[in-house]
Order: C-alpha cells, then structure tokens, then sequence
C-alpha cells in the first residue's frame, strides 16, 4: 500500500469514486503519516507518510480506498517547548477537518504529549502510544447532490 502524491484541496480525507484525497495543514511538521486503522479504530493496520507538500498543506491520495476508511495523524517536528513546539508522533491526532468519528476519548496520561511522571515534567516527551485512548476519524460517505422535484 502505498500513498500518492494527491491533491492540497479540498482539506480533509475526500473519496472522489476510486480512492481518497487526504490533506491537511501543518506550517512547522517536518512529516506526516497517515494511520490506518481496522473498521472498529483498535488496531493500526498502515502508518504511510504523506509523499507531497504544497506550502504548509501536506497530501496523498489512496488509490481503491473508500468510504469507512479509518484514520489519523501523527506529526513528526521538533519538540520543543521552550520554543512553542511540540511535535510527537506518538501521539495520533484527530484529522481537525474530519465529518465522522469512530471511538471514543478516554482519559489516560498518555494523551499528553509530555511526560508528567518525569522531573523535567512538560519538557520530557512522552514516548507512549497515545492510538487506544483516542476516537479516530472515518472517511464519509459523500453528498450526492439531488435534482429538485418538480411539483
């Protein structure tokens, strides 16, 4: 399985008939993979990295991926936070132009992107996979537009 260069627009995960369009936006990420889950978002089954960037608009195209595809992100940069940055790819983030959702949050320390048990505490990075404890996005079915009924 392999990601495509796609499109920077529309943002977010769109399914065109034959695969999906992903884009999404991040200025200072220096990589951004996409994560695949199985239908019920518990298990990861793909993490590719997102080929193409037009300005601060990182895409890919799926090829013979569809509606029900589940996702989410995880951004690679510099972590930071002294400097306001704090990119961990261990931690999957939820796709901010996402129409669907699967899951649930569930609150556990590993959603932080520090470490709260370490003395440095918001400057040591938490290493922890953050997946199980975070809904993930779902790639939606499309409008399709309707002709008016005459009456």
């Amino acid at each position: 399985m392999r990601l495509g260069p796609g499109q920077p627009h529309p943002m977010g995960a769109t399914w065109d008939g034959q695969g999906i369009n992903f884009a999404v936006y991040s200025a200072n990420a220096d990589k951004i993979e996409l994560c695949l889950f199985t239908p019920d978002g518990r298990e990861e089954t793909a993490r590719l990295e997102m080929p193409e960037r037009s300005g601060p608009v990182w895409h890919g195209y799926l090829d013979g991926a569809g509606p029900g595809t589940v996702y989410g992100y995880r951004a690679h940069g510099l972590y930071e936070p002294t400097l306001g940055h704090r990119f961990n790819p261990h931690k999957l983030l939820l796709d901010p132009y996402a129409r669907e959702l699967t899951g649930r949050w569930a609150y556990n320390d590993t959603l932080l992107a520090y470490d709260a048990h370490a003395p440095q505490q918001d400057l040591a990075m938490d290493t922890r996979d953050s997946a199980p404890y975070v809904a993930k996005a779902v790639v939606p079915i499309p409008d399709i537009p309707t002709d008016p009924i005459d009456t």
